[in-house]
């Protein structure tokens, strides 16, 4: 697993994700095996064992003991892992975020969770946010997305720009939050939501509702890739599919189409 984290081409954010995976109590029993004498009946035991990052970080251990040679043949043939199943991705709600805002009384937090609700950023993305990423003559918000370096361009409109002028105007935007660990972050919201009896919602809750009050708004699809830094389709979609559609008649756009024609007419 060291040799796993230290390869020179990971970020600084992958390793600590794989150092987090690493202590993954369900991975116990195989810390002290060599590697060439695990059995795929130990696998399929750790896997049922633990959750979906152990069968995802397990695979990803597997794979490059194979790459360098520690392994002379696959414990386990691709088709023989067991299948990666995702818990279902939520959304928060209006109703959710508002009760959040509503009781929060720290005014760099409640900034935070607006500015994520507005933007559909990240844990990080949105704390390490400074006044730089600003552009109030183009009013939109550039920054580079830490998880996968590609870069986010998003307009904003007047109510974020409400609270984009209520926070600092060089530097971070937001002090506090931008020095604190993700995980931090992460467990302070929960605490919120707990307190509320909201279940089931996290902070990146808040990237899936974004991407379906994209699709429900009609925002053509490649621009809501780029305003949430996603390279590919797939991933798109997997956010955006709780959204639910108004799908129009054929008479409803006909008609909505003739006024536009006879409001550009009447316009002349």
């Amino acid at each position: 697993i060291q040799e796993f984290v230290g390869c020179p081409n990971r970020s600084k954010a992958t390793q600590q994700r794989i150092e987090n995976a690493a202590k993954d109590t369900a991975l116990i029993p195989l810390l002290d095996r060599p590697v060439g004498d695990t059995k795929a009946t130990e696998i399929f035991e750790v896997i049922r064992n633990g959750g979906v990052a152990t069968n995802v970080f397990l695979r990803r251990f597997h794979n490059f003991a194979m790459e360098l040679g520690w392994l002379h043949k696959a414990i386990l043939t691709k088709s023989y892992w067991p299948k990666v199943v995702y818990s279902p991705k939520v959304a928060i709600t209006a109703d959710q975020h508002k009760a959040i805002i509503q009781r929060e009384a720290n005014l760099e937090r409640r900034a935070y969770y607006q500015l994520c609700w507005f933007i559909g950023g990240s844990n990080s993305d949105m704390a390490l946010l400074r006044a730089e990423n600003i552009d109030w003559e183009r009013r939109t918000v550039t920054f580079i997305r830490k998880k996968t370096k590609a870069t986010c361009h998003q307009a904003f409109g007047s109510e974020c720009a409400d609270i984009l002028r209520t926070l600092p105007s060089n530097g971070p935007l937001f002090p506090y939050l931008a020095t604190v660990r993700e995980s931090d972050r992460a467990t302070e919201f929960k605490q919120r939501c707990e307190g509320l009896g909201i279940e089931g919602v996290t902070l990146h809750s808040y990237r899936y509702a974004w991407a379906e009050r994209a699709a429900i708004a009609g925002m053509p699809e490649r621009f809501a890739q780029a305003a949430l830094g996603h390279g590919s389709k797939a991933v798109h979609r997997a956010y955006a599919r709780g959204a639910e559609l108004h799908v129009p008649s054929l008479e409803e756009m006909t008609e909505a189409r003739r006024q536009a024609i006879e409001k550009a007419r009447i316009e002349e």
